[in-house]
């Protein structure tokens, strides 16, 4: 069978959106329109004729809407394999008639737990009728449509108006896949509520990770590969991909990469002094803050301007018409910020390709989480990083003391070195990146790496010395031997911030000494792989 004549529909919605003209359109057809409860009511106070559930099974609804369309009445006339003998002589002899058009929406259980509800209301807000329903036509989509979705509803009335009354094979089979994917994720919602929230489970039986409405990229990090973005059903999401695009072409996969990566990084300064993050392939390569926000812009730029070109901007203030313009005298890929004023949105119109995206608020660096990566055959999970330190947490382990502006840099340095791909190195000096070297195989070569970025920079500055020089530098794990450190100490650092907990720390800790360096232990790392 492949069009099925559309004689016979129950709605049962939550969401009483769009019900109301489609119940109309459906009537218009000749449809019998079946309800329940506050669906059948709101149909009823548009003048439509609606036949209860209640009469359908000849049974009351019960225990508070609980009990209402789990009986054979109901499914019998959705589950029923119409050109089965059997099965129509079954609902022959037990009175049982077809139901061709399905449309339930499910009770609101996310809207629930997001507001704060109590657990008896949230646990009242898991639906057990709506998904049986929905599983049963979408499951019998051979002679059943199945609608979850009010923005289907347009698209099911086209279909009935371009065949008669009917609808096709192919449209029932789509919707029945979308169904089928509503109630997991329903499923998933509540499970992860369970395990969570109700129960504190850090890493529960079953773990869902819980998407909506993919949108397909152009391609992946290569024009090879496929690519979408899923996005969490809930309205707590908070992050890249969901800010506002105001210009410029189509985010892609490795743009939605770095520009989570600049924006993760950005919101360490929240609230703070203006601050600017470059970032290129998921590594900062310039950070500053400063007085004003074209201040930390030319000092972020300095610290590697060769690296910047092509790169992420982001900022955690108002954008303002002197940085954007400054921002729009490079290539820049994406540009990210709470807000923007008028005169910087011009400014980025001039780039119509360049894509602008605001986010409000920032997303809070601290918030908790897990954090999923794939690996052959399974999944790694673990919390989120989001470990802080503070100056009370560090402990000079050396015979200089750093004095406060060093203690200053070590700070500034280390919350950089947390965002930087390991082997990590960072060298900062009042409120800016000096060098950054990242993502080496040993820490002597990113430090290496990383004074020689800064060296290139003095020189295309025509400083009279690298900031390096006076510099603090950060390690994201232990120094394993003195090498990173002396690399460190003859690019002119003076401080040096590190976790601590080597089995050489006293070698290491003696040869900054013999160097005249300021040492801090942090007893915490930040491995980024």
């Amino acid at each position: 069978m492949t069009n099925v004549a559309i004689k016979r529909a129950l709605l049962s919605v939550s969401d009483k959106g769009g019900l109301v003209e489609l119940g109309k359109a459906l009537a218009a057809r000749g449809v019998e329109l079946v309800s329940t409860g506050g669906t059948a009511k709101a149909l009823r106070e548009a003048g439509l004729d609606v036949r209860d559930v209640s009469d359908l099974t000849g049974f009351p609804e019960m225990m508070d809407g609980r009990v209402k369309t789990l009986h054979p009445m109901v499914h019998g006339g959705l589950l029923a394999v119409r050109d089965n003998a059997e099965h129509a002589a079954a609902m022959d002899a037990h009175g049982i008639g077809a139901i061709d058009l399905v449309v339930v929406n499910l009770y609101p259980f996310e809207a629930t737990v997001m507001r704060g509800a109590s657990r008896d209301e949230i646990i009242e807000n898991i639906d057990i009728g709506g998904p049986s329903m929905v599983r049963s036509a979408a499951k019998n989509h051979q002679f059943v449509t199945i609608v979850t979705d009010p923005a289907d509803y347009d698209t099911l009335l086209g279909e009935l108006e371009g065949s008669n009354g009917s609808t096709s094979l192919d449209f029932r089979r789509k919707m029945a896949a979308k169904a089928f994917s509503a109630t997991a994720a329903y499923d998933s919602m509540i499970s992860q509520w369970f395990a969570f929230a109700d129960q504190q489970q850090l890493f529960p039986d079953m773990l869902a990770i819980n998407g909506k409405a993919p949108v397909e990229l152009r391609y992946g990090e290569n024009p090879h590969q496929k690519a979408a973005l899923y996005t969490p059903a809930g309205p707590h999401a908070h992050g890249i991909a969901q800010a506002r695009q105001l210009q410029g072409k189509e985010l892609s996969y490795n743009n939605y990469n770095d520009a989570d990566a600049a924006l993760e990084l950005c919101a360490e300064f929240a609230g703070g002094a203006p601050a600017v993050v470059i970032v290129k392939h998921a590594n900062p390569c310039g950070v500053a803050q400063a007085a004003t926000l074209i201040d930390a812009w030319n000092d972020a730029l300095q610290c590697d301007s060769v690296s910047a070109f092509g790169g992420i901007v982001a900022v955690n203030t108002e954008l303002d018409a002197e940085t954007a313009a400054a921002i729009c005298e490079i290539f820049t890929e994406v540009v990210i910020a709470p807000s923007v004023s008028d005169g910087a949105r011009e400014a980025f119109a001039r780039k119509k390709n360049l894509r602008l995206l605001v986010t409000g608020d920032l997303p809070d660096p601290r918030r908790a989480g897990l954090t999923v990566k794939p690996i052959t055959g399974g999944l790694l999970v673990q919390t989120r990083d989001n470990g802080a330190i503070s100056e009370a947490d560090l402990k000079v382990v050396t015979k200089r003391e750093p004095t406060s502006r060093e203690l200053k840099d070590c700070l500034f340095a280390w919350t950089v070195a947390r965002h930087v791909k390991s082997n990590a190195i960072v060298y900062a000096r009042n409120g800016a990146t000096a060098g950054i070297g990242a993502g080496q195989m040993n820490r002597r070569d990113s430090s290496r790496i990383a004074a020689m970025k800064a060296a290139e920079a003095a020189e295309t500055y025509g400083w009279s010395e690298s900031r390096t020089v006076g510099s603090a530098v950060a390690s994201d794990a232990f120094f394993p031997f003195a090498d990173g450190l002396l690399a460190a100490a003859e690019a002119g650092a003076t401080a040096i911030i590190q976790p601590g907990g080597s089995i050489r720390d006293d070698e290491v800790i003696a040869a900054a000494d013999e160097a005249g360096l300021a040492m801090v232990f942090t007893g915490m790392r930040h491995f980024r792989h």
